[in-house]
């Protein structure tokens, strides 16, 4: 896989092999999700979730992110992972890596993020209580978006909490939510 855009584009990220292989986001929708993002990316922290190969962080750090982890459970990917955001100290940034279930992150986390990006495997059905525990432990900051990749079989309600979709891509068999938290009007 290339990273498609930014400092580190061009650059040949490993893939993890064996029978826990994983399923890394298309490079046409990494790409077009990155265009969409790239103009409000600069100096905002970001979260990987379900990272795969770390792909997903190194393209927002080489976006301009500051403050970048990432969370993958199977550790067997952990070797891949490491060696892949090894690139980021070219631009100057660090990863920081948590081996565990996302779900054990995301209770643990005491961070707040300005993305979220969630592309667990398509057989998963929680990605609606992993929206649920992201709004109710406030993870992500204000005005912060989730970015959650899909299949179309396996569709999202459009308000989670304080999240509210504002946008919504298709990519073949694959959706891509835009959520926006929304300000908290005080009375």
């Amino acid at each position: 896989m290339r990273i498609t855009g930014g400092l580190l584009k061009g650059r040949v990220t490993q893939t993890p092999s064996g029978k826990m292989a994983i399923r890394p986001a298309m490079d046409m929708m990494r790409e077009s999700i990155f265009d969409i993002l790239a103009p409000e990316l600069a100096g905002k922290s970001f979260l990987d979730l379900f990272s795969g190969s770390g792909t997903i962080a190194l393209e927002a750090v080489s976006h301009g992110a500051k403050g970048v982890s990432l969370c993958e459970m199977d550790r067997e990917k952990a070797k891949t992972i490491i060696a892949n955001v090894k690139m980021a100290e070219d631009v100057g940034e660090r990863i920081d890596c948590h081996f565990m279930a996302v779900e054990l992150y995301l209770r643990r986390c005491k961070k707040q993020f300005d993305y979220i990006f969630l592309d667990p495997p398509f057989p998963y059905k929680f990605r609606k209580e992993l929206l649920e525990t992201i709004d109710r432990r406030q993870l992500l900051t204000e005005g912060g978006k989730v970015i959650v990749h899909h299949p179309k079989e396996d569709p999202l309600p459009e308000e989670i909490g304080a999240l509210k979709r504002v946008d919504q891509r298709f990519y073949g068999r694959s959706i891509v939510d835009f959520l926006k938290k929304e300000a908290v009007n005080p009375k």
